[in-house]
């Protein structure tokens, strides 16, 4: 499969062999999202739902500083000059508002590959969207993890809400009040069950890849199945979910993919696994 880099305004793009390496571009200010990056990562979840190129997401963000700091601050978003912009309680009512995470999450664009999140420093506030919609977090051993909000006045709503899926309550609770005061490490994230896997900063490239790659190897339609039942599964309660369950299976399998598993079972070649 031949390999392929793409530019972008705030977006650098690399695919090759079955895996997309997207990086938040904007190092200048610790990988900030500000409309263009809204845009970008939009078109891009789309896009690739429809690329059977791609059959796994690395994200992570450029430089050693920020993964994602949220919300570009220095950027005005909100005074109606653009559709494009954030608002609260735009137009006659206060009903209508368009969320930052409709525009830059996976799922919120309905995408159902899986995405690995490789977080090589800060990943605060608006990062949240991004980390309460990917798979799995892989972090640098400098990553740290903290929510801003409340410190400048505001109310902390999607972040916490986002995080409740992937920490304990007490643990949200307490990153989310606690504001700018304290941030966890990326050994406590792990703790907590928000990262998988804490890495030196030298290696974190490597072993976000050495997962992808092995998530890509695998047939693409079972894959993403069993990315649907999971988050069905946290999603829904037990007895929907399960109820479900033979819709997803039908849907997730085909001849091709148990042909090609029957025929890796059966050439007697093994995994070399790995004990994590």
């Amino acid at each position: 499969m031949s390999g392929r880099t793409t530019e972008h305004e705030t977006l650098v793009e690399q695919v090759e062999d079955g895996v997309a390496w997207v990086t938040l571009n904007r190092p200048e200010v610790h990988n900030a999202v500000n409309a263009a990056m809204q845009r970008e990562l939009r078109d891009l979840w789309r896009r690739y739902r429809h690329d059977d190129d791609v059959r796994c997401i690395v994200l992570t963000g450029a430089g050693e500083k920020a993964f994602c700091t949220g919300l570009d601050r220095t950027e005005h978003l909100g005074d109606g000059a653009s559709p494009d912009e954030q608002q609260i309680g735009f137009g006659s009512t206060p009903f209508h508002y368009d969320d930052l995470g409709d525009w830059i999450g996976p799922k919120s664009n309905d995408l159902w590959k899986p995405v690995i999140a490789a977080v090589n420093g800060m990943a605060c506030g608006g990062a949240f969207y991004l980390l309460g919609e990917v798979e799995f977090v892989i972090a640098a051993d400098h990553a740290t993890f903290f929510d801003p909000h409340v410190t400048y006045g505001m109310c902390a709503t999607y972040e916490p809400i986002h995080m409740l899926q992937k920490m304990p309550f007490g643990e949200v609770m307490r990153m989310t009040l606690m504001g700018n005061h304290e941030r966890l490490s990326a050994q406590r994230a792990h703790q907590v069950g928000l990262v998988s896997e804490v890495v030196p900063g030298g290696e974190l490239r490597s072993a976000a890849a050495w997962a992808a790659e092995a998530i890509a190897s695998a047939p693409p339609l079972a894959v993403e199945g069993t990315v649907r039942s999971i988050w069905a599964g946290l999603e829904l309660s037990r007895s929907q979910a399960l109820a479900q369950g033979f819709a997803l299976v039908g849907l997730g399998t085909d001849d091709d993919s148990l042909r090609h598993g029957q025929e890796r079972f059966a050439s007697g070649a093994r995994i070399d696994w790995r004990l994590r």
